[in-house]
């Protein structure tokens, strides 16, 4: 069954579903980039010094991201698909799964609550500055760039093979732990060289209320490389064309 692609009608900009998902995305990338980037402060005030300078600290950074991840997406799975990320939403539009309109929405609410989370966060914290992302010294920002692509490809990858594919079956149960855990596993790899981003919204917040830029096209750059890529793939080569073509988030599919 063809690929269909589509802004939507108008009516759509108002409805209650869209209302729903787009508040569910906002609520759980706050979750999310709250208790990610608060890992890092946290490590900073226990340590006195830069967060995941040594095993351990990854170790805690990629439980924070994974857990609050996990936790996150299953909260908002079921009402807008839970995507969480730019990039996630990036690679479902590219493989027709969402409209644009919709995919809009998501962007600034997944925006927004990063940019709410960090600045909570610096109130919380007594005016600690967010750490947000960088890559490390050593390290060129290509081969970040290329850190960033591999590392959201493998993320979108296991989104749309646990969560979207009509032909999951039960291993949609597992979704958000599966994402979860290939989130952490990715921070556990990446996080010594660019802190492994993956997430444009997960980058944003913290760089726009700590105003720490360095470096920050990368995490838009690579990512949405990554994400979009990693749809069209599993879009077009894994998911069999005479499979019925069902969108990601349950929002009125008649609409369609």
């Amino acid at each position: 069954m063809p690929r269909r692609y589509a802004f939507r009608r108008a009516e759509e900009a108002t409805h209650p579903d869209s209302i729903r998902a787009t508040l569910a995305e906002f609520i759980s990338t706050f979750i999310f980039v709250f208790a990610g980037e608060g890992s890092l402060l946290a490590l900073g005030k226990i340590y006195k010094e830069p967060a995941g300078t040594t095993a351990s600290e990854l170790v805690a950074i990629a439980l924070a991201h994974a857990l609050s991840f996990f936790a996150a997406v299953s909260a908002s799975l079921n009402i807008s698909g839970g995507h969480l990320n730019p990039a996630v939403t990036f690679g479902t539009l590219l493989g027709g799964r969402i409209s644009v309109l919709l995919a809009v929405y998501y962007w600034v609410a997944q925006l927004l609550g990063s940019v709410v989370a960090a600045l909570l966060l610096r109130l919380a914290t007594n005016n600690m500055r967010p750490v947000g992302l960088f890559v490390t010294s050593g390290v060129g920002e290509l081969h970040g760039l290329l850190l960033e692509i591999v590392m959201t490809f493998s993320l979108v990858y296991t989104v749309y093979a646990t969560a979207i594919d009509p032909k999951r079956g039960s291993l949609g149960t597992i979704a958000p732990l599966a994402i979860g855990f290939i989130l952490g596993a990715n921070i556990l790899v990446g996080g010594p060289f660019d802190g492994a981003s993956m997430n444009p919204a997960r980058a944003f917040g913290p760089a726009l209320v700590g105003w720490r830029w360095r470096n920050q096209w990368i995490y838009w750059v690579g990512p949405l490389l990554g994400g979009g890529l990693a749809g069209l793939v599993y879009e077009y080569m894994v998911i069999p064309t005479e499979v019925p073509h069902h969108t990601h988030q349950p929002l009125a599919p008649e609409d369609y």
